[in-house]
């Protein structure tokens, strides 16, 4: 990857951001500013100004007189994220209910459908897909600009975790159903519905995510 010369620093970052998400920059990664300044073609002054914002998203940890790695995102970190990831995608489903036209529910309705059969046919990366678009239209509906700011913070923490939850047993189902009841809250306009709904969807996905790190640790340990 290279970034023309006369790049901001945002569109560092951007890179950055894109190759931590994918893996290209692992978890507890040094970053080591001279080769990134070779390698992106630009100088130190834009680079530490995208690793400023990269530190303040989370997605990085800055050690003095070390520098940046990194981050590692710990099972307390998700226990820490995800009560409060569910009070405001519950918040956002509140408010969906209230302010979702007809026109909204019908093209929720049809990603629902699309959600039914990727799970019938488990097709697991089109599920969460899916599952992501809709998540996303929900907070759109909310129209609240801090829920949304404030969300897609937390995200970034949990995309970096790497999450795949559907690999529990039986959660693909459980999944599905989940969102079939905030959706029937959503079309209702039943906004505490909706809210309960969608928290109750997150806090299990907590417990999947627990579930499926103690099968790894049980697959290590044999």
């Amino acid at each position: 990857m290279r970034i023309v010369a006369n790049s901001l620093h945002d569109e560092v970052a951007t890179a950055l951001r894109e190759e931590i998400f994918a893996g290209a920059l692992a978890p507890g990664s040094f970053l080591d500013e001279a080769a990134l300044c070779e390698r992106l073609a630009i100088s130190r002054t834009p680079l530490r100004e995208a690793l400023k914002v990269l530190t303040a998203e989370g997605l990085l940890r800055h050690e003095p007189r070390r520098g940046c790695f990194v981050a590692e995102v710990t099972e307390r970190d998700l226990d820490e994220i995800f009560p409060v990831i569910s009070l405001l995608e519950g918040r956002c489903a509140w408010e969906a209910a209230r302010n979702a036209s007809d026109a909204d529910i019908a093209t929720l309705e049809g990603l629902h459908d699309k959600l039914v059969k990727h799970a019938a046919a488990k097709r697991i990366t089109a599920y969460y897909a899916t599952n992501l678009v809709i998540h996303e239209a929900i907070i759109t509906l909310a129209d609240n600009r801090w829920l949304a700011q404030t969300i897609g913070d937390l995200r970034k923490i949990l995309k970096l975790a790497r999450l795949q939850q559907l690999n529990a047993p039986g959660r693909l189902a459980q999944s599905l159903s989940e969102h079939l009841a905030v959706f029937a809250a959503l079309k209702a306009r039943d906004s505490d519905g909706a809210e309960a709904a969608m928290r109750t969807h997150l806090h299990r996905q907590r417990e999947a995510l627990r579930a499926v790190a103690l099968q790894q640790k049980s697959r290590l340990a044999s």
